[in-house]
């Protein structure tokens, strides 16, 4: 190790050396903005160090320059590699003149504590990478050699971990084009920590009590202040559920009595509030007022969009607001050019995360579909129909003009996992065939490309499509997750996501949507037209392989099956029902049309049956908007006489999406049914009349609405009596993620969402029941 690199000196040719986070750090330092002081360990002290790794083994011996070529597929191999590379790294020795110098240099500051923050080089690799924020975690120790050796040994060896090994074969970067650098800075108490989200539509700043660790580890839901930019007026606040701090053991915040200690062996604790400061919001209107004047004074320096973390040092008697990251999509930072104009030439609504970059195709007539759209393209329609699937497996990104966030051109979006705008107003005329843009999904804008060194290809976010677990149940979890006693389900309806679906955290499949997977073979036909062309036993034959292919994957886990539940308007072209109400956007829609024409819905549980016959037991039907009493029993004879109830672990669910439900749901059971599923798009759209469709209208009359709320925490109550399980599978966990912890209190039973919401709802589920244990301490305490 030849030298450290301190952030005031970090020139533009050390980038490689000290990684992304130091040098944007390092760059608004020089600029005179508040940014705690600190140096770096490079990237080549790493390479250094796992040469020096005294091993047999070949995979460790050719460490520094091995490509690592596993096969991310098998789960066990994964987690047996990526284990025996962080043990070879922690068991190694970090030489001794090394920390020492390490060492000297962190003591020239006060304080006994350093906080050590992994700082990737992805300069040269940006095309194929996204944000990797949340892939690697800081550390924190005592200023002393040997927790240093050990901290840095750990924050080099996530760079190991399953999930980082799987995510760099994902996005196909090779290990030996990843530098990882280390930042070390002084650590000390915070009054407050927090982020601020600089949009040219507004800001969004989040605070909470105490060291930042709460918020990165998603413990609390921090306090939330809606800022108008231009004149620093707070336009909103919302108080958040802050139950929990952290701070180091010496601090004067470490008063109160309940204590619990962190197994880190860093003197940081995680103390309770006391109920009077969880109801006190973070920030007083000076600290607010400052973290306000500090984003406005990087605008002039970063421009209108950027992203910044800060905290609030507890210093005695002044507290000092200090940045402790800053990242910038456009990244006007000095010195760093992405290629692309700004401002955003469209702003919408963000409905599938990640960015692309490509050539677009525009249609302006969406009863027009192409015959053909070219692999690679970013689509742009007025809006999308689910019949729509069969031409988007190839597309890189989708901009619709219209559409929320539970419109189908955002469900298919985030089923395919690729970048989606929504709500676009004017994009078919803004947009020319041809044009090379930009689509952000995590902001919800576009842009247009200017000259040559705009990155190419999908640069999608850390998705939660890369797994965390072994693919079993809740009760086999590795320790990396919390346990978690509600059930956590998955959407699903392509087969192209069934083998990483297997690897997720879940305890099964809660929905799976049988229009979308049919469409796949449909050929474009109605299955009515299958039927009447004699190809009945041709579409049973595809349908129950389609069907197999899941269940096969996730036995014993339940996979639970929606019937067909097809809007006229969005029907595949071919054959309508002569009794379907044209044009209606509800017409004839689930089981209503099977009263109206059986035949259809009978092939339907000739497949399930089949699938049974081939020794799956696995399977259960959710029958999708149902609207009477009468209409279920008419469908529970039906799969009667299919023989589905002769297996034992069969299930007959509902889908709880017509209002009605909530007042027959005990006729419902009386007739039969096993348990419901929340199908929050449909019910949000009857109770608060809103079209999904409606983007504008939707940010406003949403899932979070009174109503809506209402409506579900009633519906969980009515199943709790009738002694049925009660599911949600909507939308709603996965956009709205904060009405997690009232599903848990409510006492839901399970809760399905796409595959890119599962690692962040598995951790909100965790830290929902933890609050209610916590919340259940307090009150047994308080009784004693």
């Amino acid at each position: 190790m030849d030298k450290l690199y301190w952030l005031d000196q970090i020139k533009l040719q050390d980038r490689t050396q000290v990684g992304d986070k130091a040098f944007y750090l390092s760059k608004i330092m020089q600029r005179g903005y508040p940014v705690v002081p600190g140096f770096v360990v490079s990237a080549e002290v790493l390479t250094q160090f796992l040469t020096t790794l005294n091993s047999t083994s070949a995979l460790v011996a050719d460490l520094p320059y091995s490509s690592l070529h596993l096969d991310v597929a098998n789960w066990r191999q994964l987690q047996q590699v990526a284990g025996r590379l962080r043990q070879e790294i922690m068991t190694g020795t970090v030489p001794a003149q090394w920390v020492d110098k390490i060492c000297a240099a962190a003591r020239e500051w006060p304080g006994n504590y350093l906080i050590l923050r992994p700082s990737l080089a992805l300069s040269a690799i940006a095309p194929r990478i996204g944000n990797t924020s949340g892939l690697l975690d800081a550390m924190f120790c005592r200023c002393e050699p040997e927790a240093i050796a050990s901290a840095l040994k750990r924050a080099w060896s996530q760079l190991f971990r399953a999930r980082s090994l799987l995510y760099w074969r994902r996005v196909g970067v090779n290990l030996q084009q990843i530098n990882l650098a280390v930042l070390v800075q002084p650590a000390e108490n915070a009054i407050a920590s927090g982020l601020l989200y600089a949009h040219s539509s507004g800001w969004t700043i989040e605070a909470t009590k105490g060291l930042g660790i709460a918020l990165s580890q998603g413990d609390v839901q921090p306090d939330v202040y809606y800022i108008q930019q231009e004149t620093g007026i707070v336009l909103e606040r919302h108080l958040g559920n802050k139950m929990l701090a952290y701070g180091f053991a010496h601090g004067a915040a470490m008063d109160s009595p309940k204590l619990v200690i962190t197994a880190d062996n860093t003197d940081i604790v995680t103390y309770v509030l006391e109920e009077t400061q969880q109801k006190q919001y973070t920030l007083s209107e000076e600290y607010l007022q400052q973290v306000i004047t500090l984003g406005n004074q990087l605008v002039s320096e970063i421009g209108n969009n950027f992203t910044i973390k800060w905290t609030l040092s507890d210093h005695t008697p002044d507290p000092t607001l200090h940045l402790t990251q800053v990242s910038s999509p456009q990244s006007a930072i000095p010195h760093l050019h992405y290629g692309y104009a700004t401002p955003a030439i469209i702003k919408g609504l963000g409905a599938s995360g990640g960015r692309v970059t490509a050539t677009t195709y525009v249609i302006t007539d969406t009863h027009k579909k192409p015959e053909k759209i070219h692999k690679g393209v970013i689509l742009v329609a007025p809006t999308i129909t689910p019949d729509w699937l069969p031409f988007l497996q190839e597309v890189a990104g989708i901009i619709t003009q219209r559409g929320g966030l539970t419109s189908h051109a955002a469900i298919l979006s985030r089923e395919l996992g690729i970048p989606a705008v929504v709500s676009a107003a004017d994009a078919t005329v803004l947009i020319q065939s041809g044009e090379r843009l930009l689509v952000d999904g995590d902001r919800g804008e576009v842009y247009r490309i200017r000259g040559e060194k705009a990155p190419e290809g999908e640069t999608p976010g850390f998705k939660s499509l890369e797994p965390t677990v072994p693919p079993s149940p809740h009760s086999h979890v590795v320790p990396q997750l919390p346990m978690i006693s509600t059930q956590l389900l998955v959407n699903l309806s392509q087969p192209r996501l069934i083998e990483p679906g297997q690897s997720l955290p879940v305890d099964g499949v809660g929905l799976l949507r049988s229009e979308l997977m049919l469409l796949n073979i449909l050929e474009g036909q109605h299955p009515q037209s299958w039927l009447v062309s004699g190809r009945q036993a041709e579409l049973l034959e595809k349908w129950t392989e389609q069907i197999i292919q899941f269940a096969r994957a996730f036995a014993p886990r339940p996979v639970f099956y929606r019937s067909l539940d097809w809007r006229v308007n969005e029907l595949p072209s071919g054959l309508h029902h002569q009794h379907s109400v044209q044009n209606s956007p509800l017409g004839e829609r689930g089981t209503f049309s099977y009263v109206c024409n059986p035949a259809v819905f009978e092939l339907e549980l000739t497949a399930l049956a089949n699938v049974q016959k081939a020794g799956y037991s696995n399977i259960n039907l959710l029958l999708p908007f149902v609207r009477s009493v009468p209409e279920f029993s008419f469908c529970r004879g039906k799969v009667e006489q299919a023989g589905l109830t002769q297996v034992p672990q069969f299930q007959l669910w509902m889908m709880a999406e017509v209002p009605s439900v909530l007042f027959l749901l005990p006729e419902y059971v009386k007739a039969g049914v096993a348990g419901i599923s929340i199908g929050t798009n449909d019910l949000t759209q009857l109770l608060l009349g809103v079209d999904r469709e409606q983007g504008q209208i939707t940010r406003v009359l949403n899932e979070r609405h009174p109503a809506v709320m209402g409506a579900i925490a009633q519906l969980i109550q009515m199943a709790k009596t009738a002694g049925i399980p009660c599911s949600i599978c909507g939308q709603a966990p996965a956009i709205y993620p904060e009405i997690i912890d009232q599903l848990v209190e409510w006492g839901i039973t399970s809760i399905s969402v796409e595959p890119e919401a599962v690692q962040r709802t598995y951790k909100a589920i965790a830290r929902a029941e933890q609050r209610l244990i916590l919340a259940a301490a307090r009150k047994q305490i308080g009784a004693a």
